[in-house]
Formats: structure tokens, C-alpha cells, sequence
């Protein structure tokens, strides 16, 4: 299918690897035109080469930390009229009890998972309702349709954000501008295996034994490729996707149970 998407201009944050670097590449793929960011500037460049190289699109990038205004400021100059905005702040989170997390770190949250991602929304929409196309998609976690124990913080914020961008629908899709959360599962990332052996080491048993717990609650049966994540990205940016918005779409293997 063709997306429609040839010529487009997209901004996608922590992209250097994992399931960033595959909505890039996913987007690179209909044509789509990158800005790229990400903490390390190294393998940015190395993933905005290959990117360039494998799919012939201009591929720009900008690095620095996705929580701080300066970087965030720099994407939108760098990119001053997207039609496409993945935001993917790429803030790995570890379990805390209720009592360990302080107003500091629900601040910090908020900021990483809710407030940073809010600011480059309203960066970008008004430019995009007025050139009567605009695809924009967060990247979320499927546990926001089941919460775990531990990630009360992490939980807050990203059903802030999937809160708030459900409100601006109304405003929005009169002018051919979507909203979506993409709530991914199990994929095969650096990010994924560095968690699997964060939970091994702190409950006193093996890595092995982890993945092979996960992977038995997973109807799938396996962990995802990262493009089969890029590749849903990419067609909610669609030209064909414009009835389609506000939605928390769940990409888990069949994890979760629930109808809604």
C-alpha cells in the first residue's frame, strides 16, 4: 500500500536504535523526509546515514536530551513545518515502590513522559491545521491498559498525555490532523533485554528465566520486531488514516486481555 507520504517532513525523537530508529525507518521507507534525535550524537549520525543510504531521504539530526527545552527548541528549528511528530521521549524506567518515589521524581515524570511531549504538539499543530495535514503519534507502553505495581510514576504521565491528546481530537481532526498513542508490547530492542535483566537481578533469578516467563504470557510467542512497530507508526501517518484518531492502539502479541 502507498501511504501517501512521499515528500512529507517528520520529527522523530529517540531514534538512534530500538523502536525509534524503526519508525524512522519505517517512515524513510514511504519517502518521508527525517528530522532525528537522540541523547548520543554518535550513533544518531550512524543511524541517520544508514537511513539516508538504504532509503535515499534527506535524514537531519539533532542531538541532546528529548526532556530538555533547548533540544527541543533546536528540533522544531531544525524542522520548522512537520506533517509528522513521533514523540518518543526514550526514558527507560526501572519499578519503584510507592514509598521510594518523592515529589522530585513524579516531577520529573510528568515532565519526561507528559509535559515535553505536550509542548511540541502545540509546537507543531498549529502549522499543521493550517496546511490541512498532520499525523502525530506518542509512543506509550501497553501497560497503560493494565498497570503494574511499581510504575505509578511512569503510569501517570503517559495516561496524562493519552488524556490530553484524546481532548484535542475535537480541535484537531476538522483539519485533517490525527492523534494517536501506539502502546507497544514485547520487541526485541537493547531497551527491552536491558529490563529483562534488570527484573532477573532483582528478583534473584536468571535472565533466561525471565524471558522465558514473559514469552509463556505472550500469546505470540515471541518477542516483536521493532519494524512491526515502524510499520504501524507509519500507517497511522497515512494518508488513508485520517478518520482514525484519539485512539490507545495496543501492539502486544495478544498480552492484553481487555475489549477496550
Amino acid at each position: 500500500m502507498d501511504l501517501g507520504l512521499s515528500g512529507r517532513k517528520a520529527i522523530v525523537s529517540a531514534a538512534s536504535k530500538g523502536l525509534g530508529k524503526a519508525c524512522a525507518q519505517s517512515l524513510a521507507a514511504e519517502g518521508v523526509s527525517l528530522t532525528l534525535n537522540a541523547r548520543t550524537e554518535a550513533p544518531l549520525k550512524e543511524t541517520a546515514i544508514e537511513i539516508s543510504g538504504e532509503f535515499g531521504v534527506n535524514v537531519d539530526i539533532v542531538a541532546g536530551d528529548f526532556t530538555e527545552a533547548s533540544v527541543r527548541s533546536e528540533l522544531i528549528s531544525a524542522c520548522p513545518k512537520p506533517d509528522i511528530l513521533v514523540n518518543n521521549p526514550g526514558v527507560r524506567q526501572v519499578p519503584d515502590p510507592l514509598d521510594n518515589i518523592d515529589g522530585e521524581s513524579w516531577r520529573y515524570w510528568l515532565e519526561a513522559h507528559f509535559l515535553c511531549s505536550i509542548e511540541m504538539i502545540q509546537a507543531v499543530a498549529p502549522g499543521m491545521r493550517e496546511r490541512k495535514f498532520g499525523r502525530i503519534v506518542n509512543m506509550s507502553v501497553s501497560f497503560i491498559k493494565f498497570p503494574q505495581v511499581g510504575f505509578a510514576h511512569s503510569h501517570a504521565a503517559r495516561l496524562a498525555l493519552s488524556g490530553a491528546s484524546a481532548a484535542m481530537v475535537r480541535e484537531l481532526m476538522p483539519h485533517n490532523v490525527t492523534i494517536n498513542t501506539v502502546c507497544p508490547g514485547l520487541f526485541d530492542t537493547d531497551a527491552l533485554h536491558t529490563n529483562l535483566h534488570g527484573h532477573a537481578k532483582r528478583g534473584n533469578t536468571t535472565y533466561e528465566a525471565i524471558v522465558e516467563n514473559r514469552l509463556q504470557g505472550c500469546p505470540a510467542g515471541r518477542f516483536a520486531d521493532p519494524r512491526e512497530c515502524g510499520d504501524l507508526v507509519a500507517f497511522l501517518c497515512g494518508a488513508q488514516s485520517g478518520f482514525m484518531s484519539g485512539q490507545n492502539i495496543v501492539n502486544d502479541g495478544g498480552v492484553y486481555q481487555g475489549l477496550f
